[in-house]
């Protein structure tokens, strides 16, 4: 309020505190007017008191206008005639905008708009060029595959073709199936799974020829025989060395081939995986040759006259054990291309194909493995012949001496190498596996 204004006995400063409440005031006006106890309460005095305020208020506000009306008209005034130059000046400075605008639009947004599409199309023709390019590689690796797998007789023939064929066809299956696998963003593979021609190319050749090299691989392993023990009593020929290094070379292809097809973990790392193909191939030749050599010679025990015959069958089978354990010694691991490191052996990279079996058998040397086994599962057939009684039980109590003089024999000649491969060796004596065997036979006779 300006200093020349007169008094006022309204109080200005309590309605423009903050902190005022109608309510609060109306209550304090109304106990001031009246005695709380009066029933009912004179609401005219403190009501007329109100009007009365805001009367007072609207004539001190008439008055202040009526006084300022001409200042307050020339500001009004200078602002309006301020508002339309700012106007003025802003509808020029939109104008130059919007024709700024329109021009970048023209010279940019308009040819960005041009440029993305002919980026994206550029992006969508450089993924159909690589795409392209790995259903190209997979058909030329797949064409490859067919024309090796001709050279081994083809898919499920049972012609003998190169078997050195079937190394090279396994390579094949593995870089298909590298890229098959390769099928994360940005690497190599990354949507041939829908590619039908790829299916047709996975399910009509890789997997056929995939079981088709399993299969012979196994037979070439399960046929394995380079014992030439048989052929002095003429039921073989013994092995010339042509015939030896053809049984080698044929074998190492399958047992190569057989490391190279093994399944492979989602993860793979060098120091879990396990040729799983191959480990499996050969104790199942090892477990072939248990069961028979364990059959002939129980059949034997309670025969005694075949006896001979039958432990020169088994040093047979135990020397092809021999030369399998000499030929998986002198094979090394091929670069497994789908390994991120080299499989280990006792911490150190494997140095040959044999250490992965002996681990796997929990043994040190094949030739033991094989006489341990056979005696433990003896001893069975041993006690069932004892126990029956009658001629066969008396005659190999009689003959116990000589038996066990020929079971010894037998298993120092069948721990050697093979005729063919003795050069390459020094012959040993295996005196504790003698021991076991001819312990699993004399330790039941009584």
């Amino acid at each position: 309020m300006p200093k020349d204004d007169e008094p006022s006995y309204i109080d200005y400063e309590a309605f423009l505190d903050p902190e005022f409440s109608a309510p609060s005031f109306a209550n304090t006006l109304v106990l001031s007017t009246n005695n709380p106890s009066d029933t009912p309460l004179d609401l005219s005095t403190p009501l007329s008191r109100v009007l009365f305020d805001v009367q007072e208020v609207d004539t001190h506000i008439d008055t202040l206008t009526t006084k300022a009306a001409l200042p307050l008209l020339e500001h009004t005034r200078d602002h309006a005639a301020s508002s339309e130059r700012i106007l003025h000046e802003v509808q020029g400075q939109v104008a130059s905008l919007t024709e700024s605008y329109r021009t970048l639009e023209k010279e940019v947004v308009e040819r960005y708009e041009v440029a993305e599409q002919v980026r994206l199309t550029a992006e969508r023709l450089c993924e159909t060029v690589r795409l392209g390019r790995a259903v190209a590689r997979c058909l030329m690796l797949g064409r490859q595959l067919e024309v090796r797998m001709s050279e081994l007789g083809g898919v499920g023939s049972a012609k003998r073709g190169d078997h050195r064929a079937m190394v090279r066809s396994a390579d094949s299956i593995l870089s298909l199936r590298q890229i098959l696998a390769a099928s994360k963003a940005g690497e190599e593979g990354e949507g041939l799974d829908q590619i039908s021609v790829v299916h047709t190319l996975k399910n009509d050749l890789v997997q056929p020829a995939e079981r088709s090299l399993s299969s012979r691989a196994q037979q070439v392993v399960k046929e394995f025989s380079m014992s030439s023990l048989l052929a002095s009593s003429g039921q073989a020929s013994a092995s010339t060395f042509a015939q030896t290094e053809d049984t080698k070379s044929r074998t190492t292809s399958a047992l190569l081939t057989l490391y190279l097809l093994s399944p492979i973990p989602t993860k793979p790392t060098g120091a879990t995986w396990e040729p799983a193909l191959m480990l499996t191939a050969l104790q199942d030749y090892l477990q072939t040759q248990l069961k028979s050599s364990l059959a002939s010679l129980a059949r034997a025990l309670a025969q005694l006259p075949t006896l001979e015959r039958t432990l020169l069958e088994i040093s047979a089978r135990c020397q092809n054990i021999v030369a399998l354990q000499s030929l998986l010694e002198s094979i090394k691991p091929p670069c497994h291309p789908l390994l991120d490191a080299a499989p280990s052996w006792n911490g150190q990279p494997q140095a040959n194909l044999l250490q992965p079996l002996l681990q796997a058998l929990d043994t040190s040397s094949l030739p033991s493995y094989f006489w341990r086994s056979l005696a433990s599962n003896l001893s069975p057939r041993v006690q069932e012949v004892i126990g029956r009684g009658g001629v066969s039980a008396r005659t190999l109590r009689s003959n116990k001496e000589r038996v066990g003089d020929m079971v010894r024999e037998s298993v120092n000649r069948g721990s050697q190498l093979p005729g063919a491969l003795s050069s390459k060796g020094v012959a040993v004596t295996w005196e504790r596996e003698a021991a076991v065997m001819v312990g699993s036979i004399m330790g039941q006779i009584k």
